[in-house]
């Protein structure tokens, strides 16, 4: 029997109880806390925690625990459950309910069972339970079978308590009145934080499905792009993850909750969303003169009416007089030169190289070279003014104008990030996905902010964000790159103010290009 004081003490330990379920956002350490808190306030040896699965059907094992016996199965313990600890049927095979086992009824009927002793009981199928304390010793006598009802008064789960234990003398008793009304009253705080929890992680989960949405939305329009939307938030927390574990240096002290981690993901994950603004032909440039298509097929048709005009002025001068073979040389000649040049033209319009002076001028004596008559009869230069402007691109194949639509998709990014209701969990979203394009001396783009201005996690995902470029295999504008090349180019980057400096060591010094690359490049590509 409870005297008042003690009554009194294990109330105030119910409300301590009931603030700590509502802080915790781990759904296993959840259901952990709340079974140990069942057993602390009725002073029970042992307990189990069922939850109703979620086609309404089966009770399945969640928490075990008995204190005498050392057994802790489930929740934060490293022991999975035995294979023992199967489902517990709702209903038999004929779909009467299973009234047979004392949880299960719990579930069906709404009521809570406080059994005195599980070995006299006649109302339910202990059986398995007299099994198990045959086996292992135990003797398994008062049982204590609450609900978890949810908001909607329907049941999500039991609290089952075994053996209530005398705080003194360790004697096994039945549960007293009072402990199945602290019990109860437990189980209703604690299924409310369950729903909590599990409203939380439906809008979560229905949150993330959004912006793998977009993701693929990206994909749809660009498969490169999507690869790129798929590796940097994986390359983005690998390099969290080493700074994190990083105990020496200028960022011995940054240090990652749960909630930074979640906050950085979703930031990598809808760092690139702008770009479902960009049109896919300017994203998907492989070659200089590509729009919806490659151009320079206009250019070999156009040099196969050249040619002919040639071949046609050698039959005319032949037929004016001039020697056959004279007219016969010069055609020859100017074939060798359309060849030539048409090659040239091939070659320059991949961007694969950088272009040099002699190659621009080049490109403008083509064009004026061969002049041809269009279909309306007018004479034009062979090259339109848009056409050498691409072919005159000095490295890659975007114009400055494509580079700031290309430049465009950060600013459409921080645009439709900073107009969404972020709950505070993710008020840093937008500042750490639209960072990724800054530089550590104030020349990135679009807000030109320095180092200083910058949180670490920007400045990461910053180097997340050129580091897949730079290896990625799978973009049609230029080969896969080996680490060692990559890491060359990113050494210049960190010299030359690109990115930071200490970021890029903890990058190199715990070994990220190396997993990465283990995860996501092609073995040739590995040399380090």
């Amino acid at each position: 029997m409870d005297t008042q004081d003690s009554l009194f003490g294990r109330l105030e330990q119910l409300n301590d109880v009931g603030a700590s379920l509502s802080g915790e956002r781990n759904l296993d350490r959840l259901l952990e806390k709340i079974l140990q808190a069942a057993m602390s306030i009725t002073h029970a040896d042992g307990g189990t925690l069922y939850m109703v699965s979620d086609d309404q059907r089966r009770l399945q094992f969640r928490i075990v625990r008995t204190l005498s016996m050392g057994i802790a199965f489930g929740g934060s313990s490293s022991a999975s459950l035995p294979p023992q600890f199967t489902d517990l049927p709702l209903y038999m095979d004929d779909g009467s309910p299973n009234d047979h086992m004392v949880a299960a009824h719990v579930v069906i009927t709404g009521a809570t069972a406080n059994i005195a002793d599980a070995y006299t009981d006649e109302n339910f199928d202990f059986s398995g339970t007299i099994r198990f304390d045959r086996a292992t010793g135990y003797r398994s006598r008062s049982f204590l079978t609450v609900p978890l009802r949810d908001h909607e008064s329907t049941i999500i789960g039991v609290l089952q308590l075994i053996n209530a234990t005398h705080p003194s003398s360790g004697e096994v008793h039945p549960f007293s009145t009072a402990d199945q009304r602290l019990a109860e009253s437990l189980a209703s705080q604690a299924a409310v934080a369950l729903t909590n929890r599990r409203l939380m992680l439906q809008l979560e989960n229905l949150f993330e499905a959004f912006v793998k949405l977009i993701d693929d939305a990206i994909d749809e329009k660009s498969a490169y792009t999507g690869g790129h939307c798929e590796r940097v938030p994986e390359l983005t927390m690998m390099l969290a993850e080493a700074v994190n574990q990083t105990t020496e240096g200028p960022l011995a002290g940054f240090q990652l909750t749960d909630k930074d981690r979640y906050e950085l993901r979703i930031a990598a994950l809808l760092h690139d969303c702008g770009k479902v603004t960009t049109p896919v032909h300017v994203v998907d440039k492989a070659t200089k003169l590509q729009t919806i298509f490659d151009r320079i097929e206009l250019l070999d048709t156009r040099f196969e009416v050249v040619a002919r005009d040639a071949e046609i002025a050698a039959l005319r001068a032949v037929a004016a007089g001039q020697p056959r073979e004279q007219a016969q040389a010069e055609l020859d000649r100017v074939r060798r030169q359309i060849q030539d040049d048409r090659q040239f033209l091939h070659r320059v319009n991949q961007g694969g190289e950088s272009l040099d002076d002699a190659s621009v001028q080049r490109i403008a004596e083509i064009s004026e070279r061969y002049p041809w008559t269009d279909p309306s009869g007018e004479r034009r230069p062979f090259l339109t003014a848009d056409e050498i402007e691409n072919l005159s691109i000095r490295a890659g194949t975007l114009t400055a104008s494509e580079r700031e639509v290309i430049n465009h998709h950060i600013v459409s990014t921080i645009h439709m990030l900073e107009n969404l209701p972020w709950p505070r969990h993710l008020a840093n979203v937008p500042e750490y996905a639209g960072g990724h394009h800054e530089r550590m001396d104030g020349k990135g783009y679009p807000r030109g902010l320095t180092r200083e201005q910058m949180s670490v996690q920007a400045r990461i995902m910053g180097i997340a964000d050129i580091f897949e470029a730079l290896t990625a295999a799978d973009r049609p504008y230029k080969p896969s790159m080996k680490l060692s090349q990559a890491l060359a180019i990113m050494q210049r980057f960190r010299d030359n103010g690109h990115i930071d400096p200490d970021l890029y060591e903890v990058f190199l010094a715990k070994g990220v290009p190396r997993q990465y690359g283990e995860r996501f490049l092609k073995p040739e590509q590995i040399d380090i």
